[in-house]
């Protein structure tokens, strides 16, 4: 480690917030400058938000199903005999549900181009909305703005299946890769850094980490990361099964004597990032800080399909460094661990070759995957697997990791200082920052590694004033879109103390959300009295005005507590 890395490594992220914004005006960049996530929005198997995600997570759950019929036929695809051609000897995967619904007016989207557009790029679209509200940033003011988008997918189902209805002058421009990220620019008038990128498996952390650097050097203000993959047709998984890739039961045993394959799995999730000294400034939401990152390729291995341990110690070590971190500050690994029997333990003795000699007898490095809970998500596995460590570090809780019963045999367990958590975890705060390690790599032989530590403290709250109400105003396209998001937002109160303050949620609502032509109004203190506002509304219509416009809106709640009442 350099002189340099070291002086960094006993700096808080704070600290080097501070740095870089002295080194800024000179046009000097600190590699370590932290990024802080402001913003987030996930659909995952098992759950359409973040909080749905971490309850499956937190219950110990996966959320393994049989292929829908709404996919594709099973049973016509399916032969338990391995090899047989144009079949597949698994029934199995990780689902999500509503891929073919989409409101294209909301977006100002023809519904004759909503037709033809890949869902991927509906949900990428979609989830970026998301995450812009999660971080309490209205997309409407960021018309014009230097705000960055990188994405990563990778399969085409859509396109192969659009070619049985014929090709017209849309269908290449509509789902051209690039296209994903391109229209998401496009129809919020962003205009920073724009691309979408496929390196595989390894696609979507790959995407956070060139945003992070984006934004480093001062490229964008704000960026918009993450992935998506939609499993659509039986062809990746035929390829799969030709290869021998898929668990037959459906399960990833990852790192277990009798790991076989891994179960496919698909979802969409994405990150809203900025400078951690301008989100501080700015007060928003800060869920986690990236504190470093890297990426490379394996190069010459024994396979295109074969990890390259050699490479991925040094993406490791090069994160580290980058961070400006040493290996014993960090407590916690996400895998990729696909649950294959020959790349579990080439990535096990990768992390122990960088992490076993900094471990003090007793104090393991905890190691799982969320594979085992959701599948692979292909090039939406490592923006899943980013979420997850940003939800344990909230809660201050690592998960439970399924489907272990005996270690793999082929890990030198005893020298690499790791551990695998059968049972959920507890992961408080203390003394020091808790850090996590995110670890993917692709079919493409590109890997990537990046170091997430806890948000800061909130700062003390300057003294104020309280208001004896508040009001929260709701607003949506149509009559019927306003109803319904007047609904999710009482189901949601209801999950909340009835006597639970809500300021900071009114000036959430009502500052950090776009306006729309149909609103309603609910006054209170508390989240119940909220609640009885809000059922006032639902009985008499006439307080929201008529419908103006025709579209459906976006009738799905979102709750962060930030600002001033």
């Amino acid at each position: 480690m350099t002189t340099l890395n070291r002086k960094l490594s006993g700096l808080s992220a704070t600290r080097l917030a501070y740095l870089a914004e002295q080194l800024r005006p000179q046009r000097e960049v600190l590699s370590a400058e932290p990024i802080a996530v402001v913003g987030m929005s996930a659909r995952l198997p098992g759950g359409d938000d973040p909080e749905a995600f971490w309850r499956l997570l937190a219950e110990g759950r996966d959320a393994i199903r049989e292929v829908p019929p709404e996919r594709w036929d099973i049973d016509a695809f399916y032969d338990p005999t391995p090899g047989v051609p144009g079949k597949v000897y698994t029934r199995w995967g990780a689902f999500i549900s509503s891929v073919d619904q989409f409101d294209p007016e909301f977006f100002g989207v023809s519904p004759r181009e909503a037709d033809d557009m890949d869902p991927q790029q509906r949900m990428l679209l979609e989830d970026c909305w998301w995450a812009l509200e999660r971080a309490g940033l209205a997309a409407d003011r960021l018309v014009g703005s230097r705000t960055g988008v990188f994405v990563g997918l990778m399969h085409v189902d859509y396109n192969v299946l659009s070619l049985f209805d014929g090709v017209d002058e849309r269908a290449g421009t509509l789902n051209y890769l690039s296209v994903a990220a391109g229209r998401i620019a496009h129809l919020l008038g962003l205009q920073g850094p724009t691309l979408a990128l496929d390196t595989a498996c390894s696609s979507s952390l790959v995407a956070v980490h060139l945003a992070c650097q984006s934004l480093r050097d001062g490229e964008c203000e704000l960026a918009l990361a993450g992935g998506v993959s939609l499993s659509l047709a039986p062809l990746v998984t035929q390829f799969a099964c030709a290869n021998r890739m898929l668990a037959p039961d459906g399960r990833c045993k990852t790192f277990d004597a009798a790991a076989d394959g891994f179960v496919r799995g698909e979802g969409c999730g994405v990150v809203a990032l900025r400078r951690l000294a301008d989100a501080l400034a700015a007060g928003d939401p800060i869920l986690a800080v990236i504190r470093g990152s890297a990426v490379n390729h394996d190069g010459r291995s024994s396979g295109m399909m074969v990890p390259n341990g050699r490479a991925q110690e040094r993406v490791i070590r090069a994160a580290l460094a980058s961070a400006g971190l040493t290996p014993e500050q960090v407590g916690y690994i996400e895998a990729h661990g696909t649950g294959t029997a020959l790349g579990d333990p080439i990535e096990l003795e990768a992390l122990g070759a960088v992490f076993a000699g900094s471990r003090a007898p007793g104090d393991p490095l905890w190691v799982g995957s969320v594979k085992t809970n959701i599948g692979h998500l292909e090039a939406a596995a490592g923006i899943a697997a980013l979420i997850k460590v940003i939800l344990a570090l909230q809660h201050e809780h690592i998960p439970r990791h399924l489907n272990l019963r005996e270690p793999t045999p082929r890990a030198r367990w005893d020298a690499l200082g790791l551990a695998v958590p059968r049972v959920g975890v507890p992961w408080p705060r203390g003394e020091r920052p808790r850090i996590a390690g995110v670890n993917s790599f692709g079919i493409s032989g590109t890997n990537a590694h990046l170091l997430v530590e806890e948000a800061p403290l909130a700062a003390a709250a300057a003294e104020r004033r309280e208001r004896p109400t508040h009001a929260m105003v709701l607003s949506a396209r149509t009559g019927p879109a306003l109803a319904a998001l007047v609904r999710a937002h009482d189901e949601a109160l209801a999950r909340l103390p009835a006597d639970a303050p809500v300021a900071d949620l009114c000036h959430t609502v009502n500052v950090g959300r776009s306006s729309f032509e149909q609103r309603a109004w609910a006054l209170g203190a508390t989240a119940g009295q909220l609640r009885a506002s809000l059922a006032e509304v639902l009985r008499d219509p006439a307080r929201a005005p008529r419908t103006v416009r025709r579209a459906l809106g976006h009738p799905r709640p979102v709750f962060m507590f930030t600002g001033q009442g």
